[in-house]
């Protein structure tokens, strides 16, 4: 069996990334410029351009590039990227970031926060709290950084006052202390002269904690990965002609040893490692983060999107969660609207139960009116269509964190963190059309404007969320470039079907899901696909005529209409509407989550019975 913990075998120095944020004017730059000025841990070509940039500015190690974004950015007083530091010193390691100052990167905050373990706020004594340290404290909070250092700089051109020091303190923790830092130290420091930055200040005696850097020397990293429950995530089998029959992925927390015992989900199977390669065979026991192959004693098949485990901390399954996150598109989010939901190597089909009510980032509190726009954080409530294995954020930061995608175009929408969820829902695994090894073609018929096309695209996203190799041959495409030379006569059309028919054959035989959307007005052509294809599903999108000319989405009733056509389907031309269809689709009656539903229960319901065939 796993052990309770595991202790990492790691370098001496072990590593500390936090960020940097404050004002516009508060300085973030120059404060990170005096600790690897005065720490020793510039990078080579780093002390170089630190003087460049002080000679142009005037003031020495005053906005260095090595903290900074783009020099164009700089130039223009806005540095709109986070740029990643590096230096050490005998006792760590460090990674440094400083966040942008312009508030339409909050996405970029929210990905930079998400992976800090500590956060220096700089603060100008002589400004108090402005709004844009409000904003950068609360997503601070909201993306679960422990340890937040309060860096009161400019102590000098207040006299080095105690009182001030501590007025700001006051005054910060009033408005913090709701947003439960687990700790918080307040430093009063002057960046520019070194005060409190790397040594002791002799002019703040007052001051009895560390200095900047010895604080974060000693954070304890108590978030370290590889003391975590093990989580695996497989990309994919490994075969070779030898005896290796392995699953590549990578190791996103905890520790594994060969001998001891895994879980695998969603199948729920136990097994045991037999061993562990990377580019150095046979390894030992091996940590977080590393890429490995791993090879079981039992003949088990995990697939992508499968995740191994410890046994005894399983991750949970859910189908609803609370979740945070960061909407970073123009389109603003929708009920009831197919998202697709991308978590590890998992993928699933999503939508919101409730819209993302915003997070008021500069005052801790949510505003549940106000929908969630780009750029912004809110919470919603989200439902997958089938369970998904996840950990809640604050227990693990891979397993926990996850991206909406559109189902269609394919773009990143948002990036979300699990708060909690609904444990306990049960499912059967999803069957993969590789099982079978055998495709299916699904033909979806019916008059233009029945609602082939759109039914066919919901289908298509769900059956990608079951992990089903799926493609389409849309009647339009098709017709645009393998079917460009042919026109409309009932010999043409004909053709046109044919193509489409032995295309959808050659993927089928693939053992992929083939979703055919095409008028194909002939009954006889249809019959003779599913002649020669076997594995087939006809699909009637069934709309009466005078609604399909209602919606006429492409306008070519009306032109049939007006003569500047002949020989369209369902005015002058005949549509022969299937005789014994697998499903058949009101259209008129139905909404198209109903209807694709139909179609994807029955395509399951397919691959399910061939592979139990092909299983005895």
């Amino acid at each position: 069996m796993l052990r309770s913990s595991f202790q990492p075998v790691r370098d001496s120095r072990d590593l500390l990334r936090f960020l940097t944020a404050g004002s516009a004017e508060a300085g973030k730059s120059t404060l990170i410029a005096g600790l690897l000025r005065d720490s020793g841990g510039e990078h080579e070509d780093q002390p170089a351009s630190m003087m460049q940039c002080s000679s142009a500015g005037g003031h020495e190690f005053d906005q260095p590039p090595v903290t900074g974004g783009p020099v164009a950015e700089r130039e223009q007083g806005s540095a709109s990227d986070i740029a990643p530091s590096y230096f050490s010193t005998a006792r760590r390691k460090f990674v440094v970031a400083e966040m942008p100052e312009d508030e339409q990167s909050t996405g970029n905050l929210a990905i930079g926060a998400s992976s800090a373990q500590a956060f220096v706020l700089v603060m100008d004594a002589c400004q108090g709290i402005p709004p844009r340290t409000r904003r950068d404290v609360c997503i601070a909070s909201l993306f679960g950084i422990g340890n937040l250092i309060v860096a009161l700089n400019k102590m000098d051109l207040v006299g080095f006052d105690s009182a001030i020091s501590e007025q700001l303190k006051r005054d910060f923790l009033q408005f913090a202390g709701p947003l439960l830092f687990p700790q918080i130290q307040f430093i009063p420091v002057s960046a520019l002269a070194g005060d409190n930055v790397v040594a002791r200040s002799n002019r703040m005696a007052w001051y009895e904690g560390p200095p900047l850097l010895e604080a974060l020397e000693s954070i304890q990293t108590c978030d370290d990965l590889g003391a975590r429950r093990f989580r695996f995530s497989v990309q994919t089998a490994i075969r070779t002609n030898g005896d290796l029959r392995g699953y590549a992925g990578r190791i996103v927390s905890g520790g594994i040893r060969p001998g001891e015992e895994m879980l695998v989900l969603p199948s729920k199977a136990c097994v045991t490692v037999d061993r562990i390669d990377n580019d150095q065979p046979a390894l030992g026991e091996i940590f977080v983060s590393k890429p490995v192959v791993i090879s079981l004693k039992e003949h088990s098949d995990p697939g992508r999107s499968e995740i191994l485990c410890d046994p005894r901390h399983p991750l949970a399954q859910t189908k609803k969660f609370r979740a945070r996150l960061i909407w970073i598109s123009a389109d603003t989010p929708k009920t009831g609207e197919p998202y697709l939901f991308r978590h590890t190597t998992q993928i699933a089909c999503m939508s919101f139960l409730k819209l993302p009510c915003k997070t008021d980032i500069r005052n801790p509190g949510m505003v549940p009116s106000e929908p969630v726009r780009q750029d912004e954080i809110g919470e919603a409530e989200i439902e997958t269509h089938k369970p998904v294995f996840c950990d809640r954020y604050v227990d693990n930061k891979m397993t926990g964190s996850f991206v909406v995608v559109h189902p269609v175009l394919h773009v990143t929408l948002a990036a979300g963190v699990i708060l909690n969820t609904q444990e306990g829902c049960e499912s059967e695994p999803a069957p993969r059309s590789a099982d079978t090894g055998r495709g299916l073609t699904v033909w979806i018929t019916g008059l233009s404007g029945a609602g082939k096309t759109t039914i066919c695209q919901e289908v298509y996203t769900e059956l990608l969320a079951h992990g089903i190799r799926t493609a389409i041959l849309d009647g339009d495409v098709v017709r645009k470039h393998l079917s460009r030379d042919l026109g409309f006569s009932k010999a043409e059309r004909d053709e046109n079907v044919r193509r489409i028919g032995f295309a959808a054959g050659l993927l089928t035989r693939q053992g992929m899901v083939v979703l055919v959307s095409a008028i194909s007005p002939y009954r006889a052509g249809r019959d003779e696909i599913r002649a020669g294809i076997g594995n087939f599903l006809e699909i009637f999108v069934n709309a009466p005529v005078d609604v399909c000319e209602r919606r006429d989405p492409k306008g070519l009733y009306k032109k049939a209409r007006a003569g500047q056509f002949k020989g369209f389907t369902g005015i002058d031309d005949p549509y022969e509407p299937p005789l014994s269809p697998e499903v058949e689709c009101r259209t008129d009656l139905e909404s198209t989550r109903e209807s694709a539903d139909k179609v994807i229960a029955a395509i399951l319901r397919t691959i399910r019975t061939a592979a139990d065939f092909h299983a005895r």
